[in-house]
């Protein structure tokens, strides 16, 4: 769990606020609450680090379109991290306002800027089987079955990295192959996982050290492993694996959806297993899935490569 607390009274009301009353997690609580000061900044260059700050509430309409327009020059941010700072204003802004220190939302009328719309990132079946063969030398019993059971359940199940990291001992059933899956919102959904990622589980479980962490992986301190610990575990494999390709663990993620629906799976069985609100979401991956097999068919086929043509 993360141990940020904004020095700004209003930013760490806005950060309780989405823990206690909103649900979300700690780290989008965390992630929202930096947005609010990354705007801060913008309003007050060469502010004091660890002073409040005293322009938030007599922010106007035209200071967040400023704000957005550096985003989206000098600073280079995408889109979609654009987009997520201006939903973070919103939802500040509309704290403020309900709780009658100010009248009006001057987030709430500033249009984001257009998502770029991109295919995700996916890995062949090929890949991920390199990629979960992957072994890295010199580490321990407990350290390496550890590691194989996270980048197996991550294959197996389709989960987010912080979804992950958040799975306690009694979230797991490996003899039914389930998990109890907390997602964005606290929402908890049930998620299958395969033989392959039981039998890691448990190879895992058999060494795991005694805590009093009821989390399922551990660091070496015996506590719960953490989010970025999550991310460089995944990416020691990643580099040694020899996959020329940048994946990640939502690469991974993406992958699980494509090739389950390649293979078979219905679209509101994806949706249901990545916890997604909208099957609109889980549609993309019929796109990516089209891609993928077009890549296959024009690298198979010879027609196009022969000479005679």
């Amino acid at each position: 769990m993360s141990s940020y607390i904004p020095t700004d009274p209003l930013v760490a009301e806005f950060a309780a606020h989405l823990r206690l009353e909103r649900g979300q997690s700690p780290r989008t609580a965390e992630e929202y609450a930096r947005d609010i000061e990354v705007f801060g900044d913008f309003l007050e260059p060469g502010h004091l680090q660890g002073t409040p700050f005293e322009k938030l509430l007599s922010t106007t309409p035209s200071d967040i379109r400023r704000f957005v327009m550096e985003l989206m020059g000098p600073r280079a941010y995408n889109p979609t991290s654009v987009r997520r700072k201006l939903a973070a204003l919103r939802s500040f802004f509309a704290l403020q306002r309900r709780e009658g220190r100010r009248t009006d939302n001057p987030a709430a009328d500033v249009p984001p800027p257009k998502a770029a719309k991109r295919l995700p990132h996916v890995m062949s079946e090929g890949e991920v089987g390199t990629l979960l063969r992957t072994r890295i030398a010199g580490r321990s019993d407990e350290q390496r079955l550890r590691d194989t059971a996270i980048m197996e359940l991550l294959y197996a199940s389709g989960i987010r990295r912080a979804e992950l990291v958040g799975l306690d001992l009694s979230d797991v059933d490996t003899e039914r192959r389930l998990l109890r899956v907390t997602g964005k919102g606290n929402k908890q959904r049930t998620v299958f996982i395969n033989l392959a990622a039981a039998e890691a589980i448990r190879a895992y479980l058999g060494v795991r050290p005694r805590s009093t962490d009821s989390a399922l992986f551990l660091s070496r301190r015996k506590k719960r492993l953490s989010y970025r610990q999550a991310w460089a575990i995944f990416q020691s494999y990643a580099k040694l694996s020899g996959l020329t390709k940048h994946v990640t663990p939502h690469v991974m993620r993406h992958s699980f959806a494509t090739h389950l629906l390649e293979n078979g799976a219905d679209l509101v069985t994806i949706k249901e297993l990545l916890g997604h609100e909208s099957l609109a979401t889980t549609q993309i991956y019929t796109n990516v899935s089209l891609e993928h097999m077009r890549r296959n068919y024009e690298e198979a086929h010879p027609r196009d490569r022969s000479e005679e043509r």
